[in-house]
């Protein structure tokens, strides 16, 4: 019987990418380069946003503001859009939609006070996001 032994590359050589399976190549395609500061940034806030809007709903749930499918389906609207744009911020026109998004959550006020605060700490957070991202970004590209 004719039996193969294969062996585990090594780990410290450069890997063949012939013979790596479909996948696991080199990228094709254009280079992205390394994201903006102003893009990481908003990514962060938009992520941390989305849990506390996810929390709000479920206050607002709570304390019986709103008919059950509006405050857990509006809340979960305003989650999935804060999500769905942190994948949207290649595209330039995301950031003014950001902005419209926290004019959104700051108006989510006048349903659950408490969010009137909760939103300006949120919309502070965004412009100083977008004010020094983009301070950086152009630092980065000058030096």
């Amino acid at each position: 019987m004719d039996e193969t032994v294969t062996t585990a590359p090594d780990p410290s050589e450069p890997a063949d990418a012939a013979n790596l399976p479909e996948g696991h190549g080199p990228r094709r395609g254009p280079a992205s380069g390394p994201r903006s500061v102003k893009r990481t940034l908003a990514s962060i806030v938009l992520g941390f946003e989305s849990i506390v809007v996810f929390l709000a709903a479920l206050a607002t749930f709570g304390l019986g503001s709103l008919p059950p499918l509006v405050a857990l389906g509006g809340g979960a609207v305003l989650c999935v859009a804060a999500i769905a744009l942190i994948g949207l911020l290649r595209f330039s026109w995301a950031y003014p939609v950001g902005w419209a998004l926290q004019v959104i959550i700051i108006a989510t006020g006048f349903i659950t006070p408490a969010m009137f605060f909760v939103g300006a700490l949120f919309a502070a957070m965004w412009t100083y996001c977008m004010i020094n991202g983009t301070r950086i970004d152009k630092q980065k590209e000058t030096s």
